[in-house]
């Protein structure tokens, strides 16, 4: 399960690549074109400007969005054996039914009801169905007569059919789901600080799946978050709150009490995650570390800029999810600690540096108490630093530039007909062509999936380069380096199987 997890950790990078660049326009776009901000800061109200942070906006927005989507593509390319263009299609359309079917049942059965939104946790569930059918079925032959919807193409067929029942299924399971967390929210909402803590905590865990979007608008929205009396106005949610009397000039004193449902974002998105990108990229073992250097750049500005924290999450997420747990505790230890200084901070939708000025710094001290969220982001910066580099090394976590592509072998100039003979020279050591049930690579190892592996012939897959040879279930992986992806390909190609 572990190691199956790393596969679908690693299937997500493909898809969470973009979002860092996403994630700067929706965090840039959004602050500076949403009606509180311009409301007040009437300098940013300039015809031009506006369409360049709407555009700005949609189009990260636009990523975001459809990010179960991108996921559910992203995990069925990643662990398709080969066609891989057919499993992203089958996925897709897998994705489309299920969502497809829960809206229809939703008007049929219960047209008055809330809607249904799966978030990462259909993605998953789609994902990994359509790649099993896709892998199970994509070689299938039908009688002559239905010969035409055989082999690639029979997988978007029945992976939609089976999207059918899938949805039938969430829009049972799912309701229950949401009633829990609405149940959890007034439990949490009537707390004090524990209540704020279990706030942070729940909507950080309950991120890692996308259900967060079910939690913070009860708070931020409804009278969980408080209602109060402003400049002669019942206003009622704690965003609305805290624009009212932002809008208020006879307001003086703190902001209201429901930005304790705001301010303990900020040390984790600005100070803590930046940290742990840090910790990930000292943690890396590959020979060419440099080049992981812009990822992890990228990650930790676009959580200290815009507070968008999905590319870091899912860099160690899904490899190891306890890691993400402790990351959930701390962020409601975060929620709790600036409940208990009364740090007063409110935001547009996330908890970044341009929040944090416009919310925080800009509208004085004595309304926000902002300069303690200094000194508690330092000591958060040092706590994630210290606990992601202990978890990371103490129990050998596959972030990115560990694990599989930590090793880098001897790389030689080769030409065409010498990768050729050696890729030859290897499928024979393999035990031959009959031995072979799937040939993959990542960055630095050869994966053969092979029926007996008593017929690999380890001494000849290391006279040809190999710097290590590896018995792993159900089959080898061979170190070559960066002739890995080479060899599988001539193999592949000596095979006649197409990739």
């Amino acid at each position: 399960m572990f190691k199956y997890l790393q596969k679908v950790g690693k299937s997500f990078m493909l898809p969470i690549a973009i979002l860092p660049a996403a994630g700067l326009l929706l965090g840039i776009g959004g602050a500076f074109s949403s009606e509180a901000t311009i409301a007040a800061y009437p300098m940013l109200d300039v015809y031009f400007l506006q369409v360049i942070f709407q555009i700005m906006s949609a189009a990260g927005n636009v990523i975001f969005g459809n990010l179960s989507l991108l996921l559910c593509i992203g995990l069925c390319v990643g662990l398709a054996k080969k066609d891989k263009g057919t499993a992203a299609l089958a996925g897709v359309v897998g994705f489309l039914v299920m969502n497809g079917t829960i809206s229809a049942m939703l008007s049929i059965f219960n047209p008055e009801g809330n809607a249904i939104d799966t978030g990462v946790i259909g993605a998953l569930v789609m994902g990994l169905i359509a790649v099993t059918l896709h892998n199970r079925y994509q070689n299938i032959q039908l009688p002559q007569t239905l010969g035409f919807f055989g082999g690639s193409r029979f997988v978007p067929i029945v992976t939609s059919v089976s999207a059918i029942f899938v949805g039938a299924a969430f829009y049972i399971i799912w309701p229950p789901i949401q009633g829990l967390l609405v149940q959890t929210g007034d439990l949490i909402a009537s707390a004090g600080a524990v209540g704020t803590f279990f706030y942070g905590f729940l909507m950080r865990l309950c991120g890692a799946v996308g259900l967060h979007h079910m939690i913070y608008p009860m708070f931020w929205y409804t009278e969980l978050g408080g209602t109060e009396l402003v400049n002669g106005v019942q206003v009622v949610g704690a965003q609305k709150i805290f624009f009212a009397q932002l809008a208020d000039p006879n307001h003086v004193g703190l902001f209201t009490e429901g930005t304790r449902f705001f301010a303990g974002r900020f040390a984790t998105m600005m100070f803590g995650l930046p940290a742990a990108c840090l910790a990930m990229y000292h943690c890396v073992t590959n020979p060419d570390k440099k080049k992981y250097k812009g990822i992890f750049l990228g990650v930790a500005l676009t959580s200290f800029i815009t507070g968008i924290t999905e590319p870091c999450e899912f860099m160690f997420l899904f490899v190891c999810p306890p890691l993400y747990v402790v990351h959930s505790l701390l962020d409601g230890l975060s929620f709790f600690v600036a409940d208990v200084l009364n740090i007063s901070i409110g935001n547009t939708f996330s908890g970044g540096i341009i929040d944090f000025l416009l919310f925080g710094v800009l509208q004085g001290n004595d309304k926000t108490n902002w300069i303690l969220e200094l000194p508690v982001g330092a000591v958060w910066a040092v706590l994630y630093y210290f606990v992601f580099r202990f978890a990371i090394t103490k129990f050998n976590i596959a972030t990115p530039g560990r694990g599989d592509d930590d090793e880098d072998g001897e790389v030689k100039v080769e030409t065409k007909s010498s990768l050729r003979a050696d890729a030859a020279i290897i499928l024979e050591a393999l035990g031959g062509r009959e031995n072979i049930e799937d040939v993959d690579a990542c960055i630095t190892r050869l994966r053969v999936a092979v029926k007996d592996s008593s017929k690999v012939d380890k001494e000849t897959l290391k006279k040809v380069g190999a710097t290590a040879v590896l018995d792993v279930q159900g089959g080898i992986q061979a170190i070559y380096g960066a002739k890995a992806i080479l060899y599988k390909n001539e193999i592949n190609d000596i095979l006649g199987v197409a990739d």
